[in-house]
């Protein structure tokens, strides 16, 4: 018979054991919680991760569309400006020197008289005349000199003087711009933009008075534009290929400057055009 000391060892050693076998499920159970748990983990920073490529790669897309946009912008309003100057030179210089070839030739006759030739030449001393007005305006409109010398300011001062040399037009120009705020092709289409406005209230609008502004801070460029003529319905402006509001929005996003049209029959019509400056 057992004595009670090996009683004593026997319950003990059962005891232990069944703390053992208590345990195992125990730790069986806090493996399994731990292989779950790192495997969320994984599964979140993977799905994570895939997240942010996929954000990274739809932002790289429309960053890529945006340029495309803007590179078509730029062709087109190129293209606008290739048929222009393709217009003006057939209409102002072209047409004119085949005239003055033509009596050029004249003159070469023998038959012709002193009379008839001295009147041929005062034909093209005027026509060559009027050729080279011709060409200094389609230069200037190329790049007007003022611009290219002093800057868009003074270009802009030029163009307002211009307006009101005719009397027919009121303009109040306020000029609050720091030079070289813009790189210089921004300058230029700042200026055209101004340009077509212009043209397009002296065409269009029976107008009498123009308001023009343009300011620089530290982080914007401001061009406001208004005048008091006709106006137009916005939506049908638009699409009129006269009034040009398409080459004013393409070379706004050429800069990356928002524009903000504002118009209505018999009220006037007004643009705030917002270049942001990096």
């Amino acid at each position: 018979m057992m004595n009670v000391l090996q009683i004593s060892n026997f319950a003990a050693m059962q005891s232990n054991s069944n703390q053992e076998i208590q345990i195992i499920p125990i730790l069986l159970i806090g493996i399994t919680l731990l292989v779950i748990m790192s495997t969320a983990i994984i599964l979140f920073f993977y799905f994570s991760r895939k997240k942010i490529v996929k954000t990274e790669l739809e932002q790289a897309q429309q960053q890529i569309a945006h340029q495309k946009e803007l590179l078509q912008t730029t062709l087109m309003t190129q293209e606008t400006e290739r048929k222009r100057i393709a217009q003006d030179l057939h209409d102002d210089i072209s047409s004119k020197l085949n005239i003055v070839s033509l009596n050029a030739s004249l003159v070469r006759e023998e038959t012709i008289t002193v009379k008839e030739a001295n009147m041929l030449g005062g034909k093209i001393v005027e026509i060559t005349t009027t050729v080279l007005e011709s060409s200094r305006r389609i230069a200037h409109d190329l790049l007007p000199p003022s611009l290219d010398k002093f800057g868009l300011v003074a270009a802009l001062e030029e163009l307002c003087d211009q307006v009101e040399s005719s009397r027919k037009f009121t303009v109040h120009a306020t000029f609050q711009y720091k030079e070289q705020t813009l790189p210089n092709d921004h300058e230029l289409h700042f200026f055209r933009i101004v340009q077509e406005l212009i043209n397009n209230t002296i065409k269009y609008a029976d107008a009498k008075t123009i308001t023009l502004s343009l300011k620089s801070t530290q982080n914007t460029v401001h061009l406001h534009y208004q005048d008091d003529g006709n106006g137009f319905e916005l939506a049908e402006g638009k699409k009129a290929k006269g009034l040009g509001i398409s080459g004013i929005e393409n070379r706004a996003a050429i800069v990356d400057a928002t524009t903000t049209f504002q118009s209505q029959p018999h009220k006037g019509m007004s643009l705030d055009l917002v270049k942001q400056l990096n």
